[in-house]
């Protein structure tokens, strides 16, 4: 789905500056960021002491506590560094379905959790997969002057044709070997989303799942005869919708839903469902916020 109307308003990213990306654990980066690091370094934060050895920095001497102890230690601060987000967008055919539409939803998502983490100096990459238009991707950007070409990326993403998570989650795998934070909007409708999720499960990713359905999936209207067809190639449904149909339907969804979150709770992973009804806004800085998401 193509448009040009902004993913992001600026009253909206003026409140998105004010956020940071929660994570459960310290990652060491490459490079000087406003996230703590399992290392030691040089900060305004202290975290420990050690003995001085011949060669160490004797401005890190703590001359304070040789006066009391009679003893060198050097003063340790807690190193700030940055992570590299990944951001993985799901592109094919039956995201560009919806209204809202889902694969500009996914888009919002993603464009909102890359400017947090360009707003912390962290590093973001993304990358968008569906079977017919290949994978797209925007090699790491970093600080506020990435959001132009992150935005403009993820803007012009195309829709793809059939998709295959599990490929594309595998082939992910063996590129991106950093760790650190990883969303994922998608709206799962494949057969092998529990092999795609364990294969990013078995790298050290901190991974959210942004699981994206429109209002029309959720809580679908029909009312007499259809035929369904698939947007992604599959053979048409003939299907008479009535009160029994709507409820097995609505039954079925919602233990789809609650099978994906035990997988993911079981793994370590965060899930969201997300309806494309919610405003992006009461979303991001709502629902985000209180599933520990952003801070």
């Amino acid at each position: 789905m193509a448009t040009s109307a902004p993913l992001i308003e600026s009253g909206l990213l003026k409140k998105l500056d004010r956020l940071a990306i929660q994570t459960r654990r310290a990652m060491a980066g490459d490079l000087q960021g406003e996230r703590r690091s399992p290392r030691r370094g040089a900060s305004v934060e202290f975290a420990d002491f050690r003995p001085y050895t011949s060669g160490d920095d004797i401005r890190q001497i703590d001359w304070n506590l040789y006066a009391r102890m009679e003893r060198v230690f050097l003063k340790l601060f807690v190193a700030e560094e940055e992570l590299h987000v990944h951001l993985l967008v799901d592109t094919s055919a039956s995201m560009d379905w919806g209204t809202p539409n889902k694969l500009r939803y996914a888009k919002q998502v993603a464009a909102a959790f890359g400017y947090i983490a360009l707003a912390n100096l962290d590093r973001v990459s993304v990358t968008a997969f569906a079977a017919g238009a290949g994978t797209a991707q925007l090699p790491g950007v970093r600080g506020k002057r990435g959001a132009v070409p992150l935005f403009n990326f993820l803007q012009q993403l195309p829709t793809g044709q059939s998709g295959d998570l599990t490929k594309s989650c595998h082939r992910y795998i063996q590129s991106a070997r950093t760790p650190g934070p990883l969303l994922l909007c998608s709206d799962l409708l494949d057969a092998g989303w529990k092999d795609a999720l364990s294969a990013l499960a078995s790298r050290p990713f901190e991974i959210t799942v942004m699981h994206i359905l429109a209002p029309q999936e959720l809580e679908p209207e029909l009312d007499g005869d259809f035929r369904l067809t698939d947007s992604e190639g599959g053979p048409a449904i003939e299907v008479s919708a009535d009160l029994d149909l709507l409820r097995r339907y609505h039954e079925h969804l919602v233990g789809w839903q609650a099978e994906i979150e035990r997988f993911c709770n079981g793994r370590g992973i965060g899930y969201l469902s997300v309806d494309t009804a919610v405003p992006i806004e009461e979303f991001v800085l709502g629902r985000m916020r209180r599933r520990g998401v952003l801070r």
